[in-house]
């Protein structure tokens, strides 16, 4: 691989979830699933896609789609994929398991596997920026954030203790690895289910380094998340 490539990066976009948080009740109309919706104009996923796409560096774009909602993902959004050219693969189980047949598809050529939730639009360009040079230094690195609030251990909704929050930091994407880790990362997955991809880095030993990322950074769960979305993107994040 030539140095050029080696400062390559392929993105897999998460698109897969069911949405069962934000859907209607009963509806099995994929346009209702939050990385669908429209938000500011466009759908969510298109928004997250497109700061990477915009990027020089970002030359392979993987988006992993719930298997049933594939065949209407490939017409309806017919003008992006070709417009984009983006790859589009059918998900799993869970998220993992989504992930995991995105990797099938990410090219020898990338050095770097970038892993995005669809559901996150208002990461920043800044953002971004910074966790890939982070990754292309450590060879592995996410965005998170600081936990602000008080953190209580409880069993059974009862506080058993007052946890120091000063080392607890949430997890977000996007999490970026060196090519080569996070291919035996996912090789060596036992069968649990991780509820990130740097879980399964860690497990090989290699450190991954946390790049601190603003608040705005949200994961759209719910419909109140779509509107404090909304908000962001129009005061300019």
């Amino acid at each position: 691989m030539s140095e050029a490539e080696n400062n390559t990066f392929a993105l897999i976009l998460a698109a897969a979830g069911k949405s069962s948080r934000f859907s209607r009740i009963g509806s099995s109309d994929p346009a209702a699933k939050k990385v669908f919706t429209h938000l500011g104009g466009k759908p969510v996923w298109l928004r997250s896609v497109e700061k990477f796409t915009s990027r020089d560096d970002v030359i392979q774009t993987i988006v992993v789609v719930s298997p049933e909602d594939i065949d209407w993902f490939r017409k309806y959004y017919i003008l992006d994929i070709n417009r984009l050219l983006l790859h589009v693969m059918a998900g799993g189980e869970n998220r993992i398991d989504s992930i995991r047949n995105g990797l099938i598809a990410v090219s020898p050529r990338v050095g770097y596997v970038a892993i995005h939730d669809a559901a996150r639009p208002c990461v920043t360009e800044q953002e971004i920026a910074a966790v890939f040079a982070e990754a292309k230094k450590q060879g592995a690195a996410l965005l998170a954030a600081p936990i602000v609030g008080t953190i209580k251990k409880v069993t059974e909704r009862q506080i058993e203790e007052t946890v120091p929050r000063e080392q607890f930091w949430e997890a977000q994407t996007p999490q970026v690895f060196r090519r080569d880790l996070i291919l035996e990362a996912y090789r060596q997955r036992i069968r649990d289910v991780p509820t990130d991809d740097a879980q399964l880095v860690e497990r090989l030993g290699q450190p991954v380094s946390v790049v601190p990322a603003g608040c705005g950074n949200i994961k759209i769960t719910t419909q109140s998340d779509l509107v404090l979305a909304k908000y962001l993107i129009e005061h300019g994040r």
